[in-house]
């Protein structure tokens, strides 16, 4: 008899395999639904809240939180801060503008960047941008580019001439209000390329109440890169590789976490860039006993899909994500693929908007 795969509690028999398909992980979205904007209010999000032993769906608010979880509930959330990491120039050559998306730094004045029309990009284009900065292709690596600088670019740079990397799935320029919406209040260190998007919905309020009502919290960071928003484009979900993320887990951070777990308290995730750093530092000893969580920085490539066993987490919050995408294939792990999509068929059918800026799901 083969048992499902699809689930985070049953796997296929070893003798036994076969592939999970990309288009297993497919529903159908009205756009009207994919949220253009934040919601008026910070905070002011509709919640869907998932029973997975139950099976059971309710439907609330985010506000509602600290009436959700069991006092000594720990939430643990992903506190990099985005950078403005879109860039306009325009072409040395034809004056035609340009878009680059800058991920990370490959040395003191090269970036590796996504470039819009990318096969136009090529070694040698040279790009001007505001204050003098000039930039110019020195080299390729697959859907990517290098992006040399004439001097370096630095933060204080981006939040000067920088653009918010609002997604693509978000039909409009950046605005300035999006300088503050997407982004959290708790921010902290730079260096993500997209907004751990779960965190948006929190208010210095509603973490205020969530302590109030015996809930507690930490911060870890995980930079937002590749790893996290790059589509899946092989069909069998498991040839997908993922591109390594930077995270970081302090001492503080990582022994609160612990003393947690080991009191069989609940571990709330804020969003799935938590659950892989986490999933990515758990350490469990050869020969058993109480696992650990590794300190400092590391990276992370991490793959989350159904037939995954949890070590660390034991709630997730998150929103509602785009189809076939890793983040859904993570929630799917977390909760079983049918019940996933099953919720957000009704998400559908109650109008829930949708991605970065829409409403949130509790999954317990």
């Amino acid at each position: 008899m083969i048992t499902s795969n699809w689930t985070g509690e049953r796997r296929t028999p070893a003798a036994v395999s076969f592939k999970m398909k990309r288009s297993g992980f497919s529903f159908e979205l009205p756009e009207n639904l994919i949220a253009q904007f934040p919601p008026a209010e910070r905070g002011r999000s509709r919640l869907m809240v998932l029973d997975r032993s139950r099976r059971t769906r309710l439907h609330r608010m985010t506000a509602d939180l600290p009436e959700l979880l069991e006092p000594g509930s720990l939430l643990v959330f992903n506190n990099s801060r985005v950078r403005r990491a879109r860039l306009y120039g325009r072409s040395a050559l034809t004056g035609g503008r340009a878009a680059f998306l800058l991920l990370n730094k490959t040395d003191l004045l090269s970036w590796r960047v996504m470039a819009q029309r990318a096969k136009r990009r090529r070694p040698g284009s040279r790009y001007l941008f505001e204050d003098g900065v000039e930039g110019e292709i020195t080299g390729t690596e697959g859907a990517f580019r290098l992006l040399r600088f004439n001097r370096p670019i630095d933060d204080e740079w981006l939040d000067r001439y920088g653009h918010i990397p609002l997604p693509p799935y978000i039909k409009r320029e950046d605005l300035p209000s999006d300088g503050d919406r997407y982004q959290t209040v708790y921010a902290g260190p730079p260096g993500s390329a997209a907004a751990p998007t779960a965190g948006l919905h929190f208010t210095g309020e509603l973490l205020s109440r969530l302590e109030a009502a015996g809930m507690e919290h930490v911060f870890i960071t995980l930079h937002v890169g590749l790893g996290t928003f790059l589509p899946v484009r092989t069909e069998n979900i498991e040839d997908h590789r993922m591109h390594e993320e930077y995270f970081s887990i302090d001492e503080a951070a990582a022994g609160r976490i612990e003393r947690a777990k080991a009191g069989g308290r609940r571990i709330v995730a804020v969003g799935t860039t938590s659950v892989r750093t986490l999933e990515s530092a758990w350490q469990t000893p050869p020969g058993g006993g109480p696992g650990s969580l590794r300190r400092g920085a590391g990276t992370t490539s991490i793959f989350i899909y159904p037939g995954r066993r949890f070590n660390v987490v034991d709630a997730l919050f998150t929103n509602f994500h785009t189809p076939e995408s890793t983040l859904l294939m993570l929630a799917a792990a977390f909760a079983g693929r049918d019940f996933i999509l099953e919720s957000y068929a009704e998400a559908v059918r109650e109008g829930y908007r949708f991605f970065s800026y829409g409403d949130a799901m509790l999954i317990l």
